[in-house]
């Protein structure tokens, strides 16, 4: 391997260890307020941007930030607690749509300071605004699919 390849896998490793140190903080300060696991957070965001806070489970997947694996698992998760409900779309028999409910909004309105405040706490504390303006042109120029 030569020195940029070295470079290279160095920045890579960097990358995830850094991304899952943060999920993994973020989700601490989660928990340790007694609030579901960030996961939750992400697709209850994800249905309450939409106008009529509601999503086709299949658009859920593909929206949401974290892990794109058992969305319907996930859903299920947030049906039993209440925060959202299902129906089946009536355009498409086979179509079904998660609606938040207002238990899943104020759920949302509990977890956003705690998510907001462990992002600056472990992610943001030690960055100057530049060096934040580095990395998001850093990441939006890597074209990940």
């Amino acid at each position: 391997m030569n020195k940029k390849e070295q470079k290279i896998f160095r920045a890579w490793i960097a990358l995830i260890r850094t991304n899952q140190a943060a999920l993994d903080n973020v989700e601490d300060c989660l928990k340790k307020e007694g609030l579901p696991p960030l996961g939750w957070y992400d697709v209850l965001l994800e249905i309450n941007r939409e106008t009529d806070k509601c999503l086709r489970l299949q658009d859920i997947g593909q929206r949401v930030l974290l892990s794109k694996n058992n969305v319907t698992r996930l859903i299920d998760r947030l049906e039993k607690a209440k925060l959202v409900v299902r129906k089946k779309c009536p355009e498409d028999g086979r179509g079904v749509f998660a609606y938040i409910t207002h238990k899943g909004q104020n759920m949302l309105k509990r977890m956003w300071p705690i998510y907001r405040e462990a992002v600056k706490t472990h992610f943001a504390q030690n960055l100057e605004e530049h060096e934040i303006n580095a990395l998001i042109t850093i990441y939006e120029k890597i074209k990940i699919k």
